[in-house]
């Protein structure tokens, strides 16, 4: 194990997420937020303390990467930039460190989960920087960090497989560097376009920005505690709405699409089974909910909107679904187990693996009745490799099981079992949201201590797709 070398990663992440947090503090200063200025003050001076000596380290050759090491390294780099994220939290009244680290790893894994009930009462530098964590963490911070990676001395294709989501990681082009700038390219554009639409609707620049952040990294936070419903704006929930569909596909697809290679994105198996869902779904929570609304065109608006935060773990709600018909709310119940598709900013299982699932059973019942035939599965129109059979059906059992051991843990506190199923899956799927004592207008505040703790660990797991933590804790890991 390098590692030694492999310290370098945490540190340049810090580094790189440096430039978002240095207008957190100048906002600190323009508002006189001594307390801001103290908390944010010291995270940046970590940085600059750490950062020089480490990238002096860069001139040296360093180590190769290997798969083993990508695992160690990301998850490392996750748990120190919680961490750090952590501390101007801690110089907010109310807030303890604990409460501090949900903040900071609900915003990292783009969960949405709080525990604070009055957002406009923070200081508008920590709503920036909340804000801003979310859109870090929404591609990925070892992402932006292999973007530079030629600075590293060091190869990083390991480093995005053991981050990125989805069971295959493909380069879109021929080096990973280049990869990882043409996705940062492609989610920084939709972020100003979107913060343009934001202002057209009549938010201000602070609003729009932050909105914008949140809304890209489908994490679904806002800077008011009645979220969109403050704007009273159904052209803003729209936007919104359209955008959470947006960031929850591929982001390769958009780099396909620029080079009008239309069939990569035609025949791509996961975006069609995205879309149909989308549709789908959307369609019968409306139709479930058409009487419950005044007119049609609300239910329209709030059915689809709902479905879409649900499907790609937007998890904000602008209407009270809790009050649903049963059917629209078990579809969205059901959508907690789906998620958006993989190369997203999205959380869950991912609709490719539900894909994949999906065509394999079709061959163990092909199987049946040909017995001797030989059946492979189809995926954007090729053949799919085996191997990729077996990964997903070990995800999806992982992915289920530390759900039932969550949802354990959280009833054992006391809580109905909608509570802690919804719960489960929406900390594991970085959803955000949920049913029973956790429907829209509750917040985390309501749990333990000590399940606070349980959730940001599972929230951490579930962004990186569980493989790059769980690894860590086979004892074979660490003998090699």
């Amino acid at each position: 194990m390098r590692g030694i070398g492999l310290l370098r990663f945490p540190v340049a992440a810090l580094a790189f997420s440096f430039p978002m947090m240095l207008p957190a503090f100048v906002l600190a200063l323009v508002f006189n937020e001594k307390q801001m200025i103290s908390g944010i003050g010291i995270s940046l001076a970590a940085v600059v303390l750490l950062a020089p000596p480490v990238f002096l380290s860069f001139k040296k050759k360093a180590p190769r990467i290997y798969s083993r090491d990508g695992f160690f390294a990301v998850t490392l780099t996750w748990i120190v930039i919680t961490v750090w994220g952590a501390l101007p939290y801690c110089f907010v009244d109310g807030i303890n460190f604990l409460d501090a680290l949900f903040e900071s790893a609900g915003a990292f894994a783009t969960t949405g989960a709080t525990t604070i009930s009055d957002v406009e009462a923070l200081p508008r530098s920590l709503m920036f920087w909340r804000c801003a964590s979310y859109w870090i963490g929404g591609m990925g911070i070892l992402l932006l960090t292999v973007a530079f990676m030629p600075l590293l001395g060091v190869g990083g294709f390991q480093l995005v497989k053991a981050e990125t989501t989805g069971p295959e990681k493909d380069k879109i082009t021929p080096k990973i560097t280049a990869t990882a700038k043409t996705l940062w390219l492609f989610y920084c554009a939709m972020t100003f376009g979107l913060f343009l639409l934001y202002m057209l609707g009549g938010m201000n620049a602070f609003d729009a920005i932050c909105h914008s952040f949140s809304t890209v990294s489908t994490g679904g936070i806002s800077t008011k505690n009645d979220g969109l419903l403050y704007y009273n704006s159904p052209y803003l929930e729209v936007v919104f709405m359209l955008f959470l569909f947006f960031s929850a596909v591929n982001f390769n697809l958009y780099y396909y699409l620029l080079k009008g290679n239309l069939r990569e994105i035609f025949y791509n198996s996961e975006l069609r089974a995205y879309v149909l869902i989308a549709v789908v779904c959307s369609a019968i929570v409306v139709f479930d909910i058409r009487s419950f609304y005044d007119s049609f065109e609300d239910a329209l608006r709030l059915g689809s909107f709902q479905t879409l935060a649900f499907l790609t773990t937007g998890g904000t709600a602008i209407a009270k679904y809790g009050e649903w018909p049963p059917l629209a709310q078990t579809v969205l119940f059901l959508l907690m187990f789906a998620g958006g598709c993989s190369g997203s900013t999205a959380g869950g299982i991912k609709i490719i693996r539900h894909v994949v699932v999906y065509k394999q059973a079709g061959n163990e019942i092909q199987k049946l009745l040909y017995p001797r035939g030989v059946f492979s599965i189809q995926l954007n129109g090729k053949v799919g490799r085996k191997d990729v059979v077996y990964g997903v059906a070990g995800f999806v059992f992982l992915y289920l099981f530390i759900t039932m051991i969550t949802a354990l843990l959280t009833a054992a506190s006391g809580f109905d079992i909608v509570t802690s199923i919804s719960t489960a899956l929406s900390v594991i799927g970085n959803i955000g949201t949920g049913f029973g004592s956790f429907a829209p207008g509750a917040n985390y505040s309501i749990f333990a201590p000590h399940l606070k703790a349980i959730y940001i660990v599972v929230m951490l797991a579930g962004r990186l797709e569980l493989w790059a933590m769980l690894i860590l804790f086979k004892r074979d890991y660490w003998r090699g």
